[in-house]
């Protein structure tokens, strides 16, 4: 009698199992597909979320006075999406009393900044004025860009009569000159919407509560607005935002002012 001879099983060659899974018996097909949601994949630990970033909130203007740019808002748009740590947050502000204010206190509430700087245009400088108070009055040369025309009229009837800046003004000026920009502190931000809007802002802080450092820079001309102006004092583009750019580096990097002489005679 013939006896079969007992074939002896081809070893199987190691299967991927997850930890404790008992193993398949099956040959592996190297051709055969498998469904994505049986592939077994190893557990991925959850990685802890983020703390937000800390926000700089940087305003301009749009154009007034029958400019067809203002250089406040074009200087925004030029600055980088970070810096010094802070995410940069920017904001175009209408002309307008009052809505101005509404405008930027609105974008406070939503980003909650740690820092505000608003931006404006002083035509007629020659240095980047970094402004040290804001005074409770509006008196407008000009109508604003829906025609109101407010005249010794206060901003907030029931405030002080004037605000200091918050955020530390000689130090911005000596990185901004120290950037290569012409820069110097003004005692005056005037009495249009500028003023309007840096009075309202630091109101609106102290007044909420809000610890968020505030205040306000003027710009001149920008070279581009000067070139059919004889005698014009004007500053590129990019020199200005430069600027900026150190002035919001020093406002986060300095809790307190420097000692410098900043005043003036006139």
């Amino acid at each position: 009698m013939l006896r079969r001879r007992r074939r002896t099983p081809k070893p199987i060659p190691p299967q991927p199992s997850a930890p404790g899974a008992p193993r398949s018996r099956r040959r592996a097909r190297p051709d055969a597909p498998v469904p994505p949601e049986l592939l077994l994949r190893p557990e991925r630990k959850a990685t802890p979320p983020r703390a937000a970033d800390e926000v700089v909130l940087v305003t301009g203007f749009e154009p007034f006075g029958g400019e067809a740019m203002n250089p406040s808002w074009e200087v925004c748009g030029r600055l980088p999406r970070t810096i010094a740590g802070l995410r940069v947050e920017i904001l175009r502000v209408p002309c307008v009393f009052r809505r101005s204010i509404e405008v930027v206190t609105a974008a406070i509430e939503a980003s909650r900044p740690t820092r505000v700087i608003c931006l404006g245009l002083a035509p007629g400088r020659t240095h980047v004025g970094v402004e040290r108070v804001a005074i409770n009055v509006d008196d407008a040369r000009i109508a604003d860009n829906a025609g109101g025309r407010p005249i010794d009229e206060p901003i907030a009837g029931d405030g002080p009569p004037a605000y200091f800046a918050t955020l530390p003004v000689k130090a911005m000026v000596a990185a901004i000159r120290a950037a290569g920009v012409p820069a110097e502190v003004s005692n005056s931000a005037g009495t249009y919407v500028c003023n309007h809007l840096m009075y309202g802002v630091l109101h609106f802080l102290a007044t909420r509560g809000i610890r968020a450092r505030a205040g306000f820079i003027h710009v001149p001309y920008a070279a581009e607005q000067a070139l059919d102006r004889r005698d014009t004092p004007s500053i590129p583009l990019a020199t200005m935002a430069a600027g900026i750019e150190a002035a919001i580096v020093a406002a986060q990097r300095n809790a307190r002012d420097v000692k410098l002489a900043g005043g003036a005679l006139d």
